[in-house]
């Protein structure tokens, strides 16, 4: 994939023009206190599967959005003592959680490590939302309910990641020694974008974020350019749909855009880049980033790894291991 973006030195200051409803923090908040009325009826069972001497694994469960029942592993060290920090992680669009066997590298590090199912894509979490018919929208996910805020898909998706902070707090009075000062949310592509909206969600009860390549960022630019991935999804809806159609689909896309929350969010920050990514344009990463912390009212604390011949794999294992420096830095290990 040949760079097609923004020379590096313009993106490093790159804002773009990302729009924001001026309901948006209303919005939020009153997503949040409609999921928060239910319960949040955590569960936490023994892996049935092949046993793994070295962690204890559990399969979780809890109250998303609508009360709707959201699965999780947690993946911790079998022999370290506690209290251990808290990684909450987000999946990529179209994937689920996957097997623990998966997912060791957090827990052997020595984090617990919260591995979040993303409704209707994995396996283990439909969505059952009936307010945001098939007819609505096209192919994947990206434009599921897109004809209002309230129906999106990814309102659901959004407060069910907030909701995932919230399992992490509540792990003690479930008897999991972990330490609560110290939860991290972590994600690439659509795993970036629910870390982003995390983050600008939850305030201080998260105390970094670590953002790859994140997906759903300054989202007009990413559909007008984005060659490759989800985005071209809502090309393909707009074409079928009457010209009416692209005000409404971008009012709706803004509420969701990683570029707000990321302006909200409040903890120190280690974002990452591919310079020739296909499907989350780096100019549509910058924006994001360079927004990251600044209605704070906090000097908040960022920086980005920029992986200049990378596609949208980003740094891969590389990036995991300065994310762990990261960490070390912030005293999160």
């Amino acid at each position: 994939m040949p760079l097609t973006d923004l020379p590096l030195a313009e993106l490093r200051t790159y804002r773009g023009d990302v729009a924001e409803p001026a309901d948006f923090d209303t919005f939020w908040a009153d997503s949040l206190a409609l999921a928060r009325a239910h319960d949040l009826a955590v569960t936490l069972s023994p892996y049935e599967g092949p046993a793994l001497p070295a962690l204890q694994v559990h399969d979780v469960r809890f109250a998303g959005w609508a009360g709707d029942p959201i699965a999780a592993w947690l993946i911790r060290p079998a022999h370290l003592p506690g209290p251990l920090p808290v990684v909450v992680e987000f999946i990529g669009y179209s994937g689920g959680r996957g097997l623990p066997v998966d997912r060791t590298t957090w827990a052997a590090a020595g984090f617990a490590h919260l591995v979040v199912d993303t409704r209707g894509m994995g396996q283990d979490t439909p969505d059952p939302d009936p307010s945001a018919p098939a007819g609505q929208w096209f192919g994947g996910f990206m434009t599921k309910g897109i004809t209002d805020p309230a129906t999106y898909f990814y309102r659901r998706a959004y407060v069910d990641c907030a909701r995932a902070v919230d399992v992490a707090h509540a792990l003690p009075a479930l008897g999991v020694d972990v330490d609560t000062s110290r939860v991290i949310v972590r994600g690439g592509s659509q795993g970036g974008a629910f870390t982003l909206a995390a983050a600008g969600l939850s305030g201080d009860r998260v105390a970094a974020a670590l953002v790859d390549v994140p997906f759903l960022c300054h989202v007009r630019r990413a559909v007008d350019t984005a060659p490759d991935g989800p985005f071209p999804e809502v090309v393909q809806y707009l074409r079928r749909h009457s010209p009416e159609a692209v005000e409404q689909t971008f009012t709706t896309l803004s509420y969701v855009d990683g570029a707000n929350f990321a302006a909200r969010a409040s903890v120190p920050a280690l974002f990452s880049v591919a310079l020739m990514d296909p499907v989350c344009p780096p100019s549509t990463v910058f924006a994001t980033y360079n927004r990251y912390g600044e209605r704070s009212g906090r000097d908040v604390a960022k920086d980005i790894d920029v992986w200049e011949f990378a596609d949208h794999g980003g740094g891969l294992g590389f990036q995991v291991q300065r994310q762990l420096r990261f960490l070390e830095r912030l005293g999160l290990r």
